[in-house]
């Protein structure tokens, strides 16, 4: 029998967790009787009961394991601490609030059966998602698939499932500090299917992410896959340097002929100003690929693990590391 593991980043989903672990047992029913099927939560902490609640849930399950992050590492890292532990035939990941519908996983699987080694689901938006975050989202797709080596679908979200063979590719050969998944798993290629779904509401609760944080995040994929900002400022410089050029020389010109009248002062101090913003702009650039670079040259673990419900007796703070090293 083939295994199929659930992953489920979570992160202050206290009030329904336990309605959708439900709701996902419920929706893999039909794959049990040639399916051996486990569940991994990742869990970002946070300041409520969803720790407390999912571990109690892998006391009572065999088949529920649980990590715990030792602080707050964000989506994408706990994505990862799933992938690093996972050993099945093919894993299934997505969001743990409801918007993401587990009935689609029997459909995603078949697509796996039928050959495909990536299955990617495209979330069609409409109009009870914000007019603004609709067109920020497209806007970034479309910028990442114009300037970027990957072909990033508009809506792909991380709801898919990955071949084990994809999974030991990302967990193994891909050792990038600042993950951005949805690209690599474009990035690795292998044989992918779409399928598109309309998200569903929430559950309960508010979405978690900030806009700071999706501006965290589309900076990210746009610096991990392209190099277009970089030239981005090389042709611009070129550009009004030569533009600089031209006008110094038209200045010349003027002198010998006898109409070098001194310009005003405040067009003087626009352009100088203009260039002063234009340096400042292309100095960001600069400092997110360099920031990039920082990291990976750190080498510092993507995620560290306060808790594994599969290994209990790993330390999760300074009292307790003191006590299993007593014992």
């Amino acid at each position: 029998m083939k295994i199929l593991q659930i992953l489920c980043p979570v992160f202050r989903e206290e009030e329904v967790i336990l309605e959708f672990h439900e709701r996902l047992n419920a929706a893999l029913e039909p794959l049990r009787d040639r399916y051996g099927v486990s569940f991994i939560y990742a869990i970002d902490p946070g300041s409520d009961e969803t720790e407390a609640i999912l571990l109690d849930l892998a006391e009572r399950s065999s088949d529920v394991r649980v990590l715990v992050m030792s602080r707050r590492f964000g989506h994408q890292a706990a994505l990862i601490a799933g992938i690093d532990v996972s050993d099945c035939d093919a894993l299934v990941m997505l969001d743990s609030d409801g918007q993401h519908p587990p009935e689609l996983i029997p459909r995603i699987v078949a697509q796996w059966e039928a050959g495909a080694q990536i299955v990617q689901t495209i979330r069609r938006d409409g109009s009870e998602t914000g007019f603004l975050k609709r067109t920020t989202s497209a806007m970034f797709y479309r910028m990442l698939s114009g300037i970027a080596s990957i072909e990033l679908r508009a809506g792909a979200a991380d709801y898919r499932l990955l071949d084990h063979r994809v999974v030991k590719v990302i967990r193994d050969d891909l050792q990038e500090r600042n993950m951005f998944l949805r690209g690599l798993v474009a990035w690795v290629g292998y044989r992918i299917a779409f399928i598109e779904f309309d998200p569903l509401p929430r559950l309960r609760g508010v979405s978690k992410y900030r806009p700071s944080i999706l501006f965290d995040f589309a900076l990210r994929g746009i610096s991990a896959f392209s190099k277009t900002p970089l030239r981005l400022c090389t042709v611009t410089g070129l550009i009004v340097a030569s533009l600089s050029i031209a006008a110094g020389a038209g200045q010349v010109v003027a002198y010998l002929l006898g109409h070098g009248d001194v310009a005003g002062w405040a067009s003087l101090m626009t352009f100088v100003s203009f260039l002063g913003g234009l340096q400042l702009f292309f100095m960001g650039i600069f400092g997110e690929y360099l920031g990039q670079v920082f990291d990976e040259v750190k080498r510092r673990p993507r995620y560290l693990l306060a808790v594994d419900s599969s290994h209990p007796l790993l330390p999760r703070g300074p009292s307790e590391r003191a006590d299993a090293d007593r014992e």
